[in-house]
């Protein structure tokens, strides 16, 4: 195996908890890797903002990919380095599709969230624990209507976040939106889907920074435990799923590792890198 210099990691259901915290140990393996020169990159399904404080200050973090490869941000500098956004036209589309399903869908634009007064009113209508509903709030700005404030805007979209009042929703509105050109479809939770253009990967935008970096491809690991997360992990030198990932996820993966709540990403950074 080629010496490691990148570390990409998923956040929610990866290094944090169930209770989305992160562990002493988690911290001290990515403070190890951070002395050894290794990147370390978030590299979520969340916005730039949501990409929260602790995790910002960690040793060796200046770099995220956010909104499933939607975007690369220079943590240091707040430049957001690559955007592969949806056009406002093709948001818009989407999103008056959701509308024939009770969801709550909420479009990602410049690092940030916006969702609808009324779903931000119920987030237990959509199936939200409360560790959920406490990022919801951190990381989303409410507007009344999301298909004006994005017609509005002009501004490309990094990311759509559906979450489902009925999950028995979430298989007819994928099939109606696979009928859709242009994007792709992937999923975090068990209650949600994510839409991004279709080259707005996790493994495209680890490849991107990457090569931004001078690492070669080889030297890169991946760890992940969703849909969104397969691409990085495929496409990764190392491909590491959580114990916790879908099986989907495992079937790609070069290792697998503890999960979340038992601080799974320190365990293979401990047994692979040291």
């Amino acid at each position: 195996m080629k010496a490691i210099q990148i570390v990409a990691f998923d956040l929610d259901g990866t290094l944090l908890d169930s209770d989305k915290n992160i562990s002493e140990r988690n911290i001290r393996a990515l403070a190890r890797c951070a002395e050894k020169g290794i990147y370390v990159v978030p590299t979520t399904g969340r916005p730039t903002d949501g990409v929260p404080k602790r995790i910002r200050e960690l040793p060796g973090v200046r770099y995220a990919i956010t909104t499933n490869g939607g975007a690369i941000v220079d943590l240091e500098t707040g430049e957001q380095l690559m955007a592969c956004t949806l056009s406002p036209q093709k948001a818009v589309e989407l999103l008056e599709i959701t509308r024939e399903f009770d969801v709550m869908a909420d479009p990602y634009i410049g690092g940030r969230a916006v969702t609808e007064e009324r779903c931000m009113a119920q987030l237990h209508h959509y199936g939200l624990s409360e560790a959920m509903q406490t990022m919801v709030h951190d990381t989303r700005d409410v507007v009344r209507d999301v298909v004006e404030y994005v017609r509005q805007s002009g501004k490309g979209v990094e990311k759509i976040n559906i979450f489902f009042a009925d999950i028995a929703d979430r298989a007819p509105l994928r099939c109606r939106l696979e009928q859709e050109s242009g994007i792709a479809i992937t999923a975090a939770m068990v209650n949600n889907l994510e839409l991004n253009d279709e080259n707005a990967t996790k493994g495209n935008g680890l490849m991107w920074l990457a090569d931004y970096l001078g690492v070669d491809r080889e030297a890169t690991m991946a760890v992940g435990d969703g849909e969104n997360d397969v691409s990085m992990i495929r496409m990764a030198g190392v491909g590491v799923a959580m114990d916790n990932a879908l099986d989907l996820v495992k079937q790609y993966a070069d290792e697998i590792t503890l999960t979340n709540d038992e601080d799974g990403v320190a365990a293979v950074i401990e047994r692979l890198i040291g």
